[in-house]
């Protein structure tokens, strides 16, 4: 099968990135959604309804981290029975799982419209703001099931050789957002909640096209008369739950991060902090990108046990990862005030404290790359537990730790400086494992 021939081809520097390029292209593109809603809302709105899009976030995180977890850990469980020649179970795992997504989708959405009006009343926030937080979610949580199936099928059509269709549906959401943000809010006047619906429009294209793909048969994944296997649920969650837990607890950490700007600086010191979440999460885009372009690669590999090709891979890999690290964090640090100028006006007060803290935080890149592909590598070989290890330590127990003393000694600045703190301690312990399971798994 032609789709099949992307595994069989040497492990070369050039023939991974031709296989990570339009899935590196396309994260980094998908990045764009949240940040397009963003610029759209601070510049048509303010940098009050930008703080609302923020506070909304963990929301956001929570659906990307039960979406995240079936994707990872279900496409390493299903390429490494593909790899083993076992298509047929992994078809029908295929199809389970993603009918797992939707359940999940609906019931998501009727608790969030249940939770949403006493979780905001309870937050000391303006009137104001409150309004613009109720607005933009009431209308995102209409879309949870496509968004679902977008951050499924967007790994599925990888795995699937289909990397550049994935490409072509993220590149096409992000412009049907961009327009109807436009549209929305600069034409229309719908307020707050036309970015919502736009963001939820632009990602159901990768749903749409991915329905029709995964319906032929020609297809190398297609969907298949499901089997309810429960321990295939099983296994997908725990391979998958450090990616879970990375989204998961980012939402906690967002939540952290909100409730100690309002105390120090107020509302401004939460959309200063959107502004630097933006430059990140377009900035990790790239680690995160090449690391789901690799993903089946190592699955596959690992199913079909060849070391060789699989030692080669990591290898390469972790010097793509090296230079990616040194780049971004010399665009970032050089161009902060252009990036951070794109959201806010020199004279708007949120401008300062943007600039600031973008360029403390901008030491975290050295390290954001290698742990996402070190957490990434560990959920393809199926370790979901030293994945979800080093996913926890580095997004949870080490930014609470950054979170709870940094900001005591350092105020304001300890507030920033805790991501690159935080990031620093996961880098010590993602260079651990790799050099304790090295002989296990030959890489």
């Amino acid at each position: 099968m032609e789709n099949r021939n992307v595994y069989l081809k040497p492990v070369t520097l050039k023939n991974i990135l031709k296989f990570a390029v339009p899935t590196i292209a396309m994260t980094v593109f998908m990045s764009f959604y949240t940040m397009v809603d963003g610029l759209f809302v601070a510049n048509l709105i303010g940098t009050a309804a930008l703080s609302a899009i923020n506070l909304t976030a963990p929301v956001v995180q929570l659906v990307t981290a039960i979406s995240t977890m079936l994707a990872t850990g279900g496409s390493a469980v299903i390429m490494k029975k593909m790899g083993a020649g076992r298509e047929k179970e992994a078809r029908e795992d295929f199809t389970f799982l993603i009918l797992i997504n939707v359940i999940a989708g609906i019931v998501m959405c009727a608790l969030g419209y249940l939770v949403m009006e006493p979780v905001f009343a309870g937050m000391d926030l303006s009137e104001e703001v409150r309004g613009y937080c109720t607005e933009y979610l009431g209308h995102y949580l209409l879309f949870l099931v496509p968004i679902l199936l977008m951050n499924n099928f967007t790994l599925y059509l990888i795995a699937g050789g289909k990397a550049a269709l994935s490409f072509v549906c993220s590149v096409a959401g992000g412009v049907l957002n961009i327009v109807l943000d436009f549209v929305f809010l600069a034409v229309v006047g719908t307020g707050i909640g036309g970015a919502a619906i736009a963001t939820g429009l632009g990602y159901s294209v990768t749903a749409v096209v991915g329905g029709i793909v995964f319906s032929q048969r020609k297809s190398f994944l297609y969907f298949k008369k499901p089997k309810v296997r429960f321990r295939v649920l099983k296994e997908a969650a725990f391979n998958g739950c450090s990616e879970m837990a990375t989204a998961l607890v980012t939402g906690i950490i967002t939540v952290m991060f909100n409730w100690t700007m309002l105390h120090y600086v107020g509302e401004d010191g939460v959309a200063a902090v959107t502004i630097i979440m933006y430059v990140l999460m377009f900035a990790s885009s790239l680690y995160t990108g090449y690391s789901y372009g690799v993903a089946p690669m190592i699955s596959f590999y690992y199913g079909e046990r060849n070391q060789e090709k699989l030692k080669k891979l990591v290898a390469i890999s972790l010097r793509v990862v090296t230079v990616f690290s040194i780049l971004t964090a010399a665009f970032s640090f050089f161009l902060t005030r252009p990036l951070v100028s794109v959201f806010a006006a020199p004279e708007n007060p949120v401008y300062d404290l943007a600039v600031t803290g973008n360029r403390i935080c901008t030491a975290a890149l050295l390290f954001i790359g290698f742990n996402i592909f070190a957490s990434g590598l560990f959920t393809a070989l199926s370790n979901g537990k030293v994945s979800a290890v080093l996913a926890f330590s580095r997004s949870f127990v080490f930014m609470m730790i950054a979170m709870l003393i940094l900001p005591v000694i350092f105020g304001v600045d300890g507030v920033w400086l805790a991501t690159p703190a935080a990031e620093f301690m996961a880098f010590v312990l993602s260079a651990g494992m790799l050099r304790k399971y090295a002989k296990r798994y030959g890489y």
